[in-house]
């Protein structure tokens, strides 16, 4: 026989069991399933790349090391991007260079098995929606926050693409050749990595570490 305040205790599991599958049911819009994930963190997504140098790099090219981490809120807040690579050169004047998305999750030859851009709309370059555009390093290193036109919900995701640092900068559609409209000139891929769903710790502590290094800038 249940006691009362055992049944207070079902009454008030069950309760917010409710509550949570409520908030659940607000993650369904008419035309998408959100992953579970977006129900989990209050209705945002976060997923992070882990950047990697090329295996196919030849000598005196930078190894590239870092994250690409990425926050949206759902079902239509903008993608928020933070790049935070190290590995560049120290010395000379920095070079800007192109951060891309990549069609394909696709690591089995190095960079070179991405694929080109990530073009849902088959557009010309610059208007891919994963076109992240040129960053120059500052002490060898890129820290900085980005809005993206791309996203990580509905049919258009770009979780389970590749994001790539190149070696140039890029021409931005500019350059008046075949290769600018399909990829900016931007040279040999530097490094790469794959854009997995993720919990938000990461996020937190680099967003953290960004925005005092503003506050200081």
């Amino acid at each position: 026989m249940l006691t009362m305040p055992r049944l207070g205790s079902i009454f008030i599991l069950g309760s917010a069991l409710l509550v949570q599958l409520a908030g659940c049911q607000q993650c369904v819009s008419a035309d998408t399933l959100a992953p579970p994930e977006v129900c989990q963190y209050n209705g945002t997504l976060y997923a992070a790349c882990k950047m990697r140098p090329s295996t196919s790099l030849p000598d005196g090219l930078p190894k590239v090391y870092g994250e690409v981490l990425l926050k949206q809120d759902y079902p239509q807040g903008k993608l928020n991007v933070l790049l935070w690579f190290n590995g560049f050169p120290t010395e000379g004047d920095p070079e800007p260079r192109a951060v891309h998305i990549h069609q394909y999750g696709d690591l089995s030859h190095g960079c070179d098995s991405t694929g080109g851009h990530y073009n849902p709309n088959g557009v010309s370059h610059p208007n891919h929606p994963g076109d992240f555009g040129n960053f120059e390093p500052e002490e060898g290193k890129i820290h900085t926050m980005i809005e993206s036109e791309a996203t990580m919900f509905n049919e258009l995701s770009v979780i389970g693409r590749a994001v790539v640092v190149h070696e140039k900068m890029d021409d931005l559609g500019r350059g008046g050749d075949d290769g600018s409209l399909l990829h900016g000139n931007a040279g040999r891929r530097l490094g790469c990595c794959i854009i997995g769903i993720s919990p938000p710790k990461s996020w937190n502590l680099r967003y953290k570490l960004y925005t005092r290094r503003l506050r200081r800038n």
